[in-house]
């Protein structure tokens, strides 16, 4: 549960370097996947680290469509996948 809800406070904090525009959408966006698998068994490691990944990744890729540099995120990457 602690490396999600941290996962999910750095998610929030790369959105403040998305376009203002996009911050909204992006916010809700996190919040209602975060929101859609907490009910994962927490003893599952495979199925949590496939979902870690996945919310790195998909980070990323926000991060570069909107040309933000990806080092931004490299807390996230600790996070999820160290």
């Amino acid at each position: 549960m602690d490396k999600a809800l941290r996962a999910y406070a750095t998610v929030l904090r790369l959105i403040r370097r998305l376009p203002k525009d996009t911050r909204p959408y992006y916010a809700k966006y996190a919040r209602e996947n975060f929101v859609n698998y907490r009910e994962v068994d927490a003893n599952d490691a495979s199925s949590l680290d496939e979902l870690f990944h996945r919310a790195y990744n998909h980070s990323i890729w926000v991060l570069n469509k909107y040309k933000v540099d990806e080092s931004a995120a490299d807390k996230l990457k600790d996070i999820c996948c160290g």
